[in-house]
């Protein structure tokens, strides 16, 4: 779409992270609109669209998605409802922005795929650790020979506080938190593809919650078809602060990414050496969020392929299935035995949330 009129993107999912993306579409993307805010719960999307200066607002989606003063849609709601709206949203003739994950089971990304691939729409999701300043850097200099062949890659998610364990469905650690570590282990090791899995997970911070479904820590290891070997950890509370971090050794180097430094300021005193931390994912990862959606603009206004698919998420989800796998047999996995059974669901992991209709993702309700 080659126009010079502002481009119109909605927004649907009034919560949280939902309206930290509203802000980006109505405040700091030249040539952006926020068209519309879209959202069931009794004036939130009111709220946030007077707050942003937006004329329209909606309780009910389907009424968002037949405006045709939208030209796109960001799907910021829970996970669960994300295949259904993605799928919803190109058959209404929107190229669609979807937070991760974009689905939660293989049937359900395969129709969304489907969807978009019939309609001819743009469909980006939200990794946006790929947008990451470091994260970008290190794929670049992967991809272009500076560490040789990778061979040992890292990637963690550890989240600052566990706020309510009640909120979190099951499998959650792994299909909204992990996810974001399975598709940066793909990004930093290009044009390779995940062969077996070995996961493990437990409840250590709310061991009370375990029989409730609840896993709040795990491990996950990936062997990837060019031999390299990979893990992949979170944690639901790392009481220090938000910490994200990648590494990848090759064979001619290494490369770290990832600081949780809130500045370079290190304090040196009679207690030791201290630093502040970030505790918050939109201050960690501010630039990349606006930098996703600023990439995910111009593929609209140019019908680009977007950096970030739809089949990059049903790949990303192919890992969590197969720690889930693991998990529940506690043996490795193949990937090649999701595939084979792409319309079994994985059970709790389809589950509709009841939270509202926020994206969230584990522990302290943070969606990234």
């Amino acid at each position: 779409m080659t126009t010079h009129r502002p481009l119109a993107i909605a927004l649907v999912g009034a919560g949280r992270m939902g309206s930290f993306h509203a802000e980006t579409l109505a405040h700091r993307l030249p040539g952006v609109r926020l068209a519309a805010v879209a959202d069931p719960a009794p004036g939130a999307a009111r709220g946030l669209a007077d707050r942003l200066g937006c004329p329209t607002a909606y309780t009910d989606i389907d009424e968002l998605l037949a405006d045709p003063a939208a030209d796109a849609v960001v799907i910021a709601t829970p996970a669960r409802t994300h295949a259904g709206l993605v799928e919803a949203a190109v058959r209404a003739g929107k190229a669609v922005y979807c937070e991760k994950p974009m689905a939660v089971t293989l049937a359900e990304a395969d129709r969304a795929l489907a969807a978009a691939a019939e309609a001819g729409a743009v469909l980006q999701v939200g990794f946006n650790r790929r947008y990451d300043t470091g994260f970008r850097t290190a794929h670049e200099k992967i991809a272009a020979g500076a560490v040789g062949t990778p061979q040992l890659l890292r990637s963690l998610t550890r989240d600052p506080k566990l706020a309510d364990p009640a909120r979190i469905p099951p499998w959650t650690i792994f299909l909204e938190t992990l996810i974001h570590d399975f598709d940066t282990l793909r990004h930093l090791n290009p044009g390779a593809e995940p062969v077996e899995v070995f996961a493990w997970a437990d409840a250590l911070i709310r061991p009370d919650f375990k029989d409730r479904g609840l896993l709040d820590t795990a491990v996950v290891t990936i062997r990837f078809d060019n031999g390299a070997l990979a893990t992949a950890e979170a944690s639901f509370q790392a009481v220090y602060g938000y910490d994200v971090r990648g590494e990848v050794l090759g064979s001619a180097g290494m490369l770290t990414m990832g600081d949780l430094r809130r500045t370079h300021l290190t304090a040196h005193g009679p207690d030791g050496i201290a630093a502040e931390c970030v505790t918050y994912d939109q201050h960690l990862f501010r630039d990349a969020y606006v930098a996703e959606l600023a990439d995910f603009a111009d593929s609209v206004r140019t019908a680009r392929t977007p950096s970030v698919t739809g089949e990059d998420a049903r790949a990303a989800l192919t890992i969590a299935l197969a720690s889930i796998r693991s998990v529940e047999t506690g043996e490795p996995v193949r990937i090649a035995e999701i595939e084979g059974h792409a319309d079994a669901d994985i059970k709790g992991a389809a589950d509709p949330a009841d939270d509202g209709v926020d994206e969230m993702s584990n522990s302290s309700l943070l969606s990234r």
